[in-house]
């Protein structure tokens, strides 16, 4: 019987292709790649030769439909995508489901996750923690699944860009307060690295694939007791200046600036 397979492939280095990811693509009858010109590198290392075919975010629907039916026939394909888990902040979640709603055997073959290797390289504890992949194009949006991760007060974990990863580190300041940051880079190349500093004096090489991984936020603040007219007051009187003052009691109560400003009319 004809199987969906769901192939992680690596996000990296091709030496940790599995030897079962390796043997599925070799057998596969269709492999459904977000971008095959970016996958014919790995499939030639490893001697795939099945029919390729493009899965992306841009004909999901469309395609889900063609690789059910190919499955329906009898075809055993592939589902990878440029690099690690498909269906994780990629392209795989609707064919999965539409061949699950239809009966269609789905099985996985595990492979390399950044959003894991990420967690794993920073070095940040807690008892799990929230993933966001890319976050929402539109400012509000944004908005909200943040503050819905920051009630968990867990380690939160980005995807991000590298030519907006300093403005998007800002503003992740200014909504979840000033915390350690891990700018995780390149994961498994030869110029891996991990670079720690906090969201509001962001440090990080703006180049590679980036996945920020943000400390959970303390159980207990020593601020959380004051005001906000006495938590300024105590930076102010640490000879703290005015508008720094103001930022950082903003970005650690995780409320617009202008409220805390308003407070030293």
């Amino acid at each position: 019987m004809a199987k969906l397979f769901v192939v992680g492939t690596p996000i990296g280095n091709l030496g940790d292709i599995s030897p079962r990811a390796a043997e599925t693509l070799r057998m596969a009858d269709v492999i459904a790649c977000e971008d095959t010109r970016h996958s014919r590198p790995l499939l030639e290392h490893i001697g795939a030769k099945g029919r390729t075919v493009a899965y992306h975010k841009f004909n999901e629907t469309e395609c889900a439909r063609k690789i059910a039916d190919m499955v329906h026939e009898g075809k055993n394909v592939a589902l990878i995508t440029d690099a690690g888990m498909p269906s994780v902040s990629d392209p795989g979640a609707e064919v999965v489901a539409l061949c699950r709603r239809e009966g269609i055997a789905v099985e996985s073959v595990p492979g390399p996750s950044a959003v894991t290797t990420a967690v794993a390289l920073s070095g940040v504890k807690g008892r799990g923690f929230v993933f966001l992949g890319f976050l929402p194009e539109k400012a509000g949006e944004r908005r909200r699944a943040v503050e819905r991760a920051k009630a968990a007060c867990l380690p939160i974990v980005v995807y991000a860009a590298p030519h907006d990863v300093k403005k998007l580190a800002a503003e992740l300041g200014e909504l979840l307060g000033d915390r350690t940051v891990y700018a995780v880079r390149e994961m498994t190349k030869l110029h891996e690295c991990v670079t720690r500093s906090t969201l509001l004096s962001f440090e990080c090489e703006e180049r590679g694939e980036i996945v920020l991984v943000i400390e959970g936020a303390e159980e207990e603040s020593e601020y959380a007791a004051l005001s906000p007219e006495e938590h300024l007051a105590r930076y102010l009187a640490e000879g703290m200046d005015k508008k720094e003052a103001v930022k950082r009691v903003a970005a650690e109560r995780g409320v617009p600036r202008n409220e805390i400003y308003r407070l030293t009319l």
